[in-house]
């Protein structure tokens, strides 16, 4: 161990003198209500007297380091073992404020209720956690330390507990606070206090980091991996089960690709076009706050279905948060699911989203090609969210900005596409809903030999499988995304009852200088990290490009080795379906069959999508 001084061993003395008698075992603090409010039954469950040997507590009650400080008194806290630590004005500037819940890939964390320069973390070393729940995931909101300076990551191991008296190991990695990804950071900040009293403009970082589970087990303790080693340090602010998304199916959805100006929205209303796969008798809504450097307010928010235009059937049924209030703030890097609401979602049909921004917003993040018509009100016009008519609808907009998903009540769950300019359907008729995805939901639809599975867009136009594009986070034209491996966990894994992922990307990457070789790692690691998740697995092969100014010959070969690999399957995939056999040219394999090009020979046009489509065997969507 690096360093462990008196305070820490004194706080773990006092708590295995605690989770020794059972009358402090067997009582739920009031901190421990507010925590989870979800969790109160089970924390009581799990709190009732127990054997001696089970020492685990709540978290709160093993923090034994100071992150945060007051900008004036950094000397308050030490983070690293050097005296630099988070400012507390930062995060509130991001929203993070002491004791805010944050909803981060879907999991129920929480910014830990501690005044800054009072210990707010723990330094993982074998302690037992006290954590009930039930789910597919176990999430901590986490970064790693040296006092050496910016590293990479921390890794180490620990043990999940369940109810039954089962176990199951897992490894949690986390980004260094200062010289991990941005590209997967929870939220960056723009300082780092020092006990000197030097602010450094440099962005560190939080993460959350999600470990499997077994599924259909309750659980009831989670082991904290033992301290890394003399270099870096596990810091957990919060652990919390991410729970399934029973009785729900995602019906729409879009990935966020960048964060990008958008020339000073304040007090407007969005009118967001979407198309729906499945329906369901209820619905709700999903917004996301990625790369964010500050909070959204939402107003109001309402849905409809599409009558023309910006025009709804009828009036618009009004969403609510939070269990009932007509708004909320999302904090930097977080998302917001609205309540439940009764509303017959059809299926295969154009709805409308309406969401009032009453702040400015100089910034957000968006799905770039939407490839659909959406409007915008004059600034300043207020909220329009309950208006039928689209009158008041005068600018339009042809991205998706915060909106990422639509889900409704019911269903077998949800097939995700992951993909890149291909799967987002660039070169398809605008508004006319041509991509793949598309036809392969009609298609599911349309029969009843396997579930009428929602089809789940995550097709970002240029994305790569091994390297970002955009790096995750600052404002910024480029909306290609971070790469399918960091966007995994929000855009799969986190995806409402997701089953199975479709992996049809790879193009991009062998174009721009990746080697076969990597993408093929790519590859394996998504699908590995998906299995380990309980999601099936489909994967598809690359199509050629032969035509467009930058597939060469050597990018051709890099595809076809691609490809090779991906036929060959070894059982790393639980299907394989061979897009590039579907619309290359027979007669000249590296190029595209001309009735499929969409004419710049590397996308394919209606034409081609609607083949890609209609080729897949539904049944490999199931397992």
């Amino acid at each position: 161990m690096r360093r462990r001084t008196w305070t820490r061993s004194l706080t773990i003395l006092v708590a295995a003198v605690s989770a020794t008698a059972p009358t402090l075992v067997a009582t739920a603090t009031a901190q421990d209500r507010t925590r989870h409010p979800a969790q109160t039954a089970e924390a009581a469950q799990t709190a009732q007297p127990t054997a001696p040997t089970d020492h685990a507590l709540p978290l709160e009650r093993l923090f034994d380091n100071r992150a945060v400080s007051n900008d004036a008194d950094p000397s308050a806290a030490d983070f690293d073992g050097a005296g630099r630590s988070l400012s507390a004005q930062d995060l509130r500037a991001a929203g993070w404020a002491p004791g805010t819940r944050l909803d981060l890939d879907a999991a129920p964390l929480r910014l830990p209720d501690r005044a800054p320069g009072r210990p707010d973390n723990v330094i993982a070393d074998g302690q037992r956690v006290r954590v009930g729940g039930h789910g597919n995931a176990l999430s901590f909101l986490v970064a790693a330390t040296s006092p050496r300076g910016p590293a990479e990551a921390a890794s180490g191991k620990g043990t999940v507990r369940y109810r039954d008296g089962s176990r199951s190991s897992y490894t949690l990695t986390a980004g260094d606070w200062r010289g991990g990804p941005l590209a997967t950071k929870a939220v960056a900040l723009p300082h780092l206090n020092t006990r000197q009293g030097d602010q450094l403009e440099e962005k560190v970082k939080l993460y959350a980091v999600t470990v499997p589970l077994e599924r259909g087990r309750d659980v009831h303790s989670v082991t904290l991996p033992k301290d890394p080693g003399p270099d870096s340090d596990l810091h957990i602010f919060d652990v919390a089960v991410r729970p399934e998304a029973t009785g729900w199916t995602g019906s729409w959805a879009a990935s966020t690709g960048g964060y990008t100006g958008t020339g000073q929205w304040r007090d407007q209303t969005l009118r967001l076009v979407v198309h729906t796969s499945a329906g369901g008798p209820r619905a709700r809504i999903r917004l996301e706050n990625t790369f964010a450097a500050e909070p959204v307010r939402i107003g109001h928010a309402s849905i409809a279905v599409q009558k023309d235009g910006a025009a709804a059937h009828r009036r618009p049924t009004p969403l609510t948060f939070d269990g009932g209030h007509e708004g909320t703030r999302i904090p930097a890097g977080a998302r917001a699911v609205s309540d439940p609401v009764g509303f017959d979602v059809p299926s295969d049909t154009n709805l409308l989203v309406s969401i009032h921004l009453p702040d400015p917003v100089p910034a957000a993040p968006v799905h770039s090609k939407a490839l659909q018509r959406s409007y915008l009100s004059e600034g300043g016009s207020g909220d329009r969210t309950g208006e039928a008519g689209g009158g008041a609808f005068t600018r339009s907009l042809i991205m998706w900005p915060f909106l990422t998903g639509v889900d409704v009540q019911g269903g077998p769950g949800s097939v995700v596409t992951l993909g890149d300019s291909i799967t987002d359907g660039v070169r398809s008729t605008e508004g006319a809903n041509r991509r793949w995805p598309d036809i392969l939901a009609g298609r599911l639809l349309a029969q009843s030999d396997v579930p009428r599975f929602g089809v789940l867009n995550h097709g970002i136009s240029a994305n790569r499988i091994v390297t970002d594009r955009y790096p995750g986070d600052g404002v910024s034209t480029d909306t290609a995304g971070v790469s399918a491996q960091h966007r995994l966990e929000r855009d799969v894994l986190a995806q409402t009852s997701a089953r199975t992922v479709v992996l049809f990307e790879g193009i991009n990457d062998v174009r721009w200088g990746a080697s076969a070789e990597e993408v093929i790692t790519g590859m394996k690691a998504i699908a590995a990290r998906a299995k380990e998740r309980g999601l099936r697995v489909v994967v598809a092969t690359i199509t050629p490009c032969e035509g467009y100014h930058d597939c060469t010959a050597e990018v051709d070969a890099k595809r076809t080795k691609v490809n090779a690999f991906v036929r060959e399957n070894g059982g790393r995939f639980d299907a394989v379906l061979d897009f590039d056999a579907v619309v290359r040219d027979p007669s000249h394999p590296a190029r595209m069959l001309p009735k499929y090009d969409s004419g710049d020979h590397l996308h394919p046009g209606d034409a081609g999508l609607r083949a890609i489509g209609e080729s897949v065997d539904l049944r490999l969507l199931a397992s």
